[in-house]
């Protein structure tokens, strides 16, 4: 008998989760890339090197707008993303650009605001990491311009984001070069959370879902079934004190949508020919190789995905972000 545990995906439009942005004057080769993510604005379409300089060869002011009562001061990752561009814009699109960081600017070109989530950009829906305007002409740029990301990724993720969103705001699309950095899709990590194993209840809610697949060669499904059941009741019951209070298990029909997926028979992992094993299946939103809850779900807002209650809470899982 098989037992998967915690099996749990999160999918994100315009972002990436875990890779590193490149330093400013490295050239980006856009080679192949294992991460996953769904970049966001979608206004339009390029077609390629941007001819024209939508800002008549100007200084870009560009300002930063923290989160409310947020301590992370995000102006060094700007700097990194405007330097990756003032280093590297030339060799994309046809002109140079020119930034000036004013974090407290009050007329500025450009405002990069930290939020909680994203809920659409452009013509995407589906909560991307980060989303920015997409200018290839004088006319689309009505200043201040914002470029959103949002909060608690890691600072390399947060200046891959924003060398992404930049991008845009430079009329590169997600099929143009650098594609390393302007592909739809990309990888991100969370800052540190709290590991699954550390937390008395690794699950988000306290009602977990079962699912049993009885294989054809599971033998007799009555007894089958009388297993399943006084297993189940074992843990209703408290199985010895090892699980907590106000715990239930229901049965589901849905296999994709169960916490706890009990095969009977069949191909499994174990490497016996008779007992049962587990696997456990999950999110590692931070890249520490270990478990943790749903970083970035949606009900949350920014301080509560940094508090004690969020650590806490919720429960074993798996994630992957975007950039707009």
């Amino acid at each position: 008998m098989t037992i998967v545990l915690g099996v749990a995906t999160l999918t994100l439009l315009a972002g990436c989760v875990g890779s590193i942005a490149p330093d400013a004057g490295e050239p980006i080769d856009g080679g192949d890339d294992p991460g996953r993510t769904t970049a966001a604005t979608g206004t339009e379409t390029s077609t390629g090197t941007v001819a024209t300089d939508p800002y008549g060869g100007r200084t870009l002011v560009v300002a930063v707008e923290n989160p409310t009562n947020g301590t992370r001061d995000y102006a060094p990752l700007v700097r990194r993303a405007l330097d990756y561009w003032e280093a590297n814009a030339s060799g994309y699109v046809a002109f140079d650009v020119s930034y000036r960081l004013d974090p407290d600017a009050t007329d500025p070109d450009f405002v990069v605001t930290v939020v909680d989530r994203i809920e659409e950009c452009g013509s995407e829906h589906d909560q991307p990491a980060g989303c920015a305007p997409y200018i290839t002409r004088p006319s689309q740029f009505t200043p201040p311009e914002r470029v959103r990301v949002v909060g608690g990724l890691t600072d390399e993720s947060v200046v891959r984001v924003l060398i992404h969103e930049f991008g845009h705001t430079l009329g590169l699309d997600h099929d143009d070069e650098p594609r390393a950095v302007m592909r739809a899709e990309n990888r991100l990590a969370t800052l540190p959370q709290r590991d699954a194993v550390d937390r008395s209840f690794a699950w988000p809610n306290r009602t977990l879902s079962v699912h049993v697949d009885v294989q054809d060669d599971a033998g007799d499904r009555a007894d089958v079934e009388r297993r399943v059941e006084g297993t189940l009741a074992y843990f209703d019951r408290g199985a010895a004190g090892t699980v907590p209070d106000g715990v239930s298990f229901v049965r589901t029909s849905d296999r994709s949508a169960a916490d706890v997926v009990i095969q009977v028979g069949g191909d499994h992992p174990c490497d016996r020919d008779s007992g049962s094993c587990r696997r456990l299946r999950g999110l590692d939103p931070d890249g520490d190789d270990r478990l943790e809850p749903e970083p970035l779900r949606t009900s949350a807002t920014y301080d509560e995905r940094r508090s004690e209650w969020w650590a806490a809470s919720n429960a074993s899982a798996a994630t992957t972000t975007p950039t707009g």
